[in-house]
């Protein structure tokens, strides 16, 4: 095809050059100028009749030459009226090359592109999955908002569509969508959740893409699908593998232990005496740097192959990987397949040495070996030549220092000026790095100094002033060579620094110095600022140290300097006459100028410019411009504690869950497992971990028999890991089919009525368990931590019971209950049938038929309650979670995320002073002894807010400091769900009329009422449960308030056309009328 085309273009190039020869012979008057641009209009318009004929061949041979005029870069735009007449076309050929066309043009031409929209509707159902990929792709290209619902279902459509492709262009749509409208991130993100369980290879890194876009900080949507993207990797198209790759390095940093750990560990000095706990703690300290997560591994052993890819930016990705990711034994890898780019383009040269250059300032070891590979070609251009001085310059050392040095003697000579600038500053670092080649460093730049190119000799001049901080009091003959320069050097920065050296020696140069300054004197007006300054600094210094020589020619300079057109000049030289010439004004200042002058500077330091780099992800912009680009994402520090691997597992709990019916498991006794459910859960832990520090030994032992050979212990670690994961399965389903039968004993207990005594131990192990769930510190704790947290609990009662039985006479059974029925806001523990068994469980005096539900939904929403510039770098963010508090049935329960945006430790943060409104009460957190920097905490509260919005104002305050902090809940925070039948609501609802009536109308769109949306409007705004109703037309709601208990009641009665009745029924007039205030707007938005 490639060849075919530039015939016709040099075909039809001819014709042109033929046609604009006849122009010029025909033509002598200067419109013929114009000759060129009316042989483009003809034939424009000779493309226009083509695609207005009746015959297919024509209108595709047209198509076909304006795809070329786009492909070769022309303007094409004039012709889209033309074009898209024919986007219904019934040849596929045409349709294919039409919508190639719309979507080049659709952003540009939006008007007629709508007038369309319908054709590509239609184009969405076409049986050819080009057309309905091509129609999406038009559509998510018309940048239009009004045509944002039309997008939203065609992408839904897609991502379900039969055809990987149209599904691959579904996740292409959502980006597009998203920058269009970004408040339908919530929808795109299910479509994402949906489409990253897809098994295609088309659509993973599509939707990858996708994901990083639109949400990357919502890594539970990953979890699931970790292993399914590993393995799928090796298959997915190259650009699906730079997105995908990069996403897995950002999620392996969050959810592994770090592997470099193991160092560290070693290094610990041992004490010679320990107790047998100690050495026990001691050895799991050891085992676990040791230990990689299976999934860990299988990340790195799956990108492995990569490293051969013929895509150079898929073996940067993976590069970048193991280098953030991976064991620093077995990073070593990837430098031979940076070291194979280096045959590459220019372009691709230059983002590998870059990131060859960060790597090689950390670990020199790794590229040591290919030392010759960065050596400088003639052909190289500059910005090659540079990085690959710098590369050298980190690999260089006490062995191959002699070779760099005699390389960088030809650099040196090179004909770029540039280069030969940057060799020097080269050598400049070689000589501050290598203490034994400082001297010969020094001594071949004094001999450029003789050089005939000027450049090369003012950058010597600069890296010999450096080199001479370092020690001055051996040099003074380098000095005396130096001043004699002054006369044939013309750069600025090399006579400024000539002149500095001079006044800093000036004590050892006593006779050269006040001839210098004799010289600059002369030519003080001619010179450049920079020189200016360092002969005023110049005069300053000798006037104080030899002031019989140099007073007059000192006072003359300051004169001159006086009237001087630049004003730093000026400034300076004011400064100098105040400080130095002693006069009636002068301050006390002027006793210590010769201090002040002479003062011993410190040595520069000549660092890599890549020195600061590692911070940003290897191969990303950020890195290669050196500053934080827009949608960078920042890579997280490793966490000191995994979180839970569980949550990677797919098959064996949902296969349980689906299989093992609740008729069946209330058929077992409740009697046989009531006391011996804990024991076998803290036997099976027991056992787990046992497994696991046996495995952990024998891996150690393994790893200290098989240093030499690295496959095989990797093979080893590999097959350890499988039989992990699998024992890991295992426990897993045991601990679901233990949850079954805890399912049926309760309900069983609902059933049979046992005796109090059964009640009361029933009670006490179901408080243990909200106990345990009420003191983890966070929703999202990993399962293998509440386990530890259980298992603590488990034998913590079984030393003193009466402690346990003391705390539940304690607890309300009102607030008891309701913490029973465990609410998750990621992945439910309990199936629903579970949760209303325990509902069921009401203990308290209230009627049986109304009781406290789980709240269907939790706005995450954080409020800020101390910014981190006004708590000094302690940043303080609160949200209601809607759980009821375990601190008193009466107070509303508060998340605090404490986050230490500082540089240093924040120690002993509490609360202290409250200053409450009467009635108020606040249950504080327990002081946290210490929050690292950029580490955060979170801790719960409990607050009785009396059924008011009153702001609780208290002070959060650390070691130093204490720092003015308020809380106020909005009135849907008040308030906990409660299950009711409708009989019940209809009978509470008769009892609260009145004056605790409070309703109003609600005018908007029809389809804003359906339930669907109503339910989310209303639970988003309060804390409210729905309840059923046999109406289509009207949605109840039922909530308490959390101080009083009393009932409130919500209807949503949809009338004719596009109105509603909003009624709220309760005691607690204020907050009715508050929250029917919030509830109108809401429902009436679109």
């Amino acid at each position: 095809m490639s060849s075919n085309s530039f015939a016709y273009n040099e075909q039809s190039g001819g014709g042109e050059a033929a046609e604009l020869g006849q122009e010029a012979t025909s033509t002598i008057s200067p419109a013929g100028a114009f000759g060129l641009f009316s042989s483009d209009l003809k034939k424009n318009e000779d493309l226009k009749q083509m695609l207005e004929s009746n015959k297919d061949s024509a209108k595709l041979e047209a198509m076909k030459r304006i795809v070329g005029m786009i492909a070769k870069g022309k303007n094409a735009s004039e012709l889209f009226p033309a074009v898209v007449k024919n986007v219904a076309s019934k040849n596929i050929e045409i349709k294919k090359l039409v919508y190639v066309y719309l979507v080049r043009y659709a952003e540009e031409q939006q008007d007629l592109a709508l007038l369309s929209i319908s054709t590509f509707q239609r184009a969405l159902k076409d049986p050819n999955q080009l057309i309905r990929a091509s129609a999406l792709r038009v559509l998510s290209s018309i940048r239009v908002p009004i045509i944002v619902p039309i997008m939203m279902l065609a992408i839904k459509e897609a991502s379900a569509d039969l055809s990987p492709y149209v599904r691959k262009n579904a996740a292409h749509a959502i980006q597009k969508l998203y920058s269009l409208d970004p408040e339908q991130k919530e929808m795109l993100i299910e479509i994402i959740e949906k489409l990253l369980k897809d098994k295609s290879t088309l659509v993973a890194g599509s939707v990858v893409m996708a994901f990083e876009e639109v949400c990357p900080d919502r890594i539970d949507l990953i979890h699931k699908n970790y292993r399914k993207l590993c393995n799928l990797l090796v298959d997915v198209e190259e650009w699906g593998q730079v997105v995908i790759i990069h996403m897995l390095t950002r999620y392996a940093r969050t959810q592994f232990v770090s592997p470099w750990k193991e160092d560290d560990v070693l290094e610990d000095n041992e004490k010679f005496y320990e107790s047998d706990d100690e050495q026990e703690e001691k050895t799991d300290q050891k085992k676990k740097p040791y230990t990689m997560d299976p999934d860990h591994r299988l990340l790195i052993r799956n990108t492995k192959p990569l490293l051969q890819s013929r895509s150079s930016a898929v073996v940067m990705a993976v590069a970048q990987l193991y280098w953030h990711i991976s064991p620093k034994s077995e990073a070593g890898i990837i430098a031979k397949s940076l070291v194979r780019l280096l045959r590459s383009n220019r372009e691709v040269q230059y983002i590998v040495l870059q990131n060859i250059a960060t790597m090689s300032i950390q670990r020199k070891g790794m590229f040591e070996p290919y030392l010759k590979s960065f050596y400088v070609r003639s052909t190289d251009p500059t910005m090659i030549k540079t990085l690959k001085l710098e590369i050298l310059t980190n690999l260089a050392n006490e062995a191959n220092i002699s070779t760099l040095l005699r390389e960088f003697q030809t650099y040196v000579k090179s004909q770029d000026k540039q280069f030969a600038a940057a060799t020097i500053q080269t050598i400049g670092r070689c000589a501050t790095n290598i203490a034994e080649v400082t001297d010969t460093c020094l001594n071949g730049l004094v001999c450029l100094l003789s050089n005939r190119d000027e450049i090369v000799v003012a950058e010597s001049v600069v890296v010999i002033k450096k080199l001479l901080q370092m020690q001055p009091a051996q040099h003074g003959e380098i000095i005396k060579h130096m001043a004699k320069l002054l006369d044939s050097i013309t750069v600025p920065v090399a006579r400024a620094s000539i002149l500095w050296l001079i006044g800093e020696n000036c004590e050892r140069v006593p006779k050269i110095a006040p001839d210098v300054l004799r010289k600059m004197a002369k030519s003080f007006t001619s010179e450049d600022d920079l020189v200016k300054l360092q002969i005023l600094n110049l005069g300053a210094k000798l006037y104080l140290t030899n002031s019989k020589q140099t007073k007059l020619l000192t006072q003359y300079i300051l004169n001159l300097g006086k009237y001087d057109q630049n004003y730093d000049i000026r400034d300076r030289t004011r400064f100098i006459r105040q400080l130095i010439v002693p006069n009636e004004k002068s301050g006390a200042l002027s006793k210590y100028a010769k201090k002040i002058f002479l003062a011993q500077k410190p040595a520069p330091l000549l660092e890599s410019p890549f020195k600061d780099r590692d911070h940003f992800q290897l191969g990303t912009l950020s890195h290669t411009l050196n500053i934080k680009a827009s949608g960078y994402l920042e890579l997280s520090n490793w966490p000191e504690v995994a979180p839970d691997p569980s949550v990677r597992n797919v098959e064996v709990i949902e296969l349980a869950k689906e299989w093992i019916p609740s008729g069946k498991a209330k058929k077992e006794s409740p009697t046989k497992n009531f006391y011996s459910e804990s024991e076998e859960e803290q036997d099976a832990s027991e056992s787990s971990s046992d497994s696991e520090s046996e495995s952990g030994s024998e891996h150690e032992e393994e790893g200290d028999s098989s240093e030499d050979s690295s496959e095989d212990s990797s093979s080893e670690q590999e097959s350890e890991s499988g039989s992990e994961s699998e024992a890991e399965n295992e426990i897993a389903a045991k601990r679901n089919s233990q949850a079954k039968r805890k399912s049926a004993l309760e309900d069983g207990e609902k059933k049979n009525e046992k005796p109090k005594s059964s009640d009361s131990s029933g009670a006490e192990s179901s408080l243990e368990e909200s106990s345990s769930d009420s003191e983890s510190e966070s929703e999202s704790e990993s399962d293998s931590d509440s386990r530890r947290v259980t298992k603590e609990k488990g034998k913590k009662g079984q030393q003193d019971r009466s402690p346990l039985t003391k705390d539940i006479s304690l607890l309300d059974l009102d607030d008891f209950n309701s913490a029973s029925a465990p609410v998750s806001f990621s992945t439910p523990i309990l199936s629903p049938s579970v949760i209303t068994d325990l509902e069921g469980l009401n203990l308290s005096t209230s009627s049986p038929a109304i009781s406290v539900a789980a709240p269907v939904f939790v706005p995450m929403k954080t409020h800020v309650l101390l910014h981190r510039m006004s708590g000094k770098g302690l940043a303080a963010h609160y949200f209601f979670p809607r759980q009821p508090s375990v601190f008193g049935d009466k107070m509303v329960s508060v998340q605090i995320t404490l986050n230490n945006t500082s540089d240093r430790k924040i120690e002993n943060i509490h609360i202290g002073d409250k200053k409450l409104p009467t009635g108020m009460q606040m249950h504080v957190f327990n002081p946290i002894d210490s929050l690292e920097p950029e580490a955060s905490i979170t801790v719960s509260m409990g607050i009785d807010f009396c059924d008011s919005t009153q702001t609780a104002s208290f002070q959060l305050c650390t070691k130093d400091d204490c720092f003015n902090v308020n809380i106020q809940p909005s009135v849907g925070e008040l308030l906990l769900p409660v299950a009711m039948s409708e009989k019940d609501f209809k009978k509470e609802q008769g009892m609260l009329t009145g004056m605790n009536e409070t309703s109003a109308v609600v005018i908007t769109a029809p389809q804003n009422f359906t339930p669907s949306m109503i339910l989310q409007k209303v639970v988003n705004v309060a804390n409210i449960g729905p309840v059923p109703s046999g109406q289509d037309n009207i949605h109840r709601f039922a909530a308490k308030t959390v101080h009083s208990g009393s009932l409130l009641l919500v209807t949503v009665e949809l009338k004719e056309g596009s109105t509603a009745q909003l009624i709220i029924n309760t005691e607690k007039t204020v907050i009715g009328s508050v929250l029917l205030r919030e509830l109108k707007p809401v429902l009436s938005q679109g």
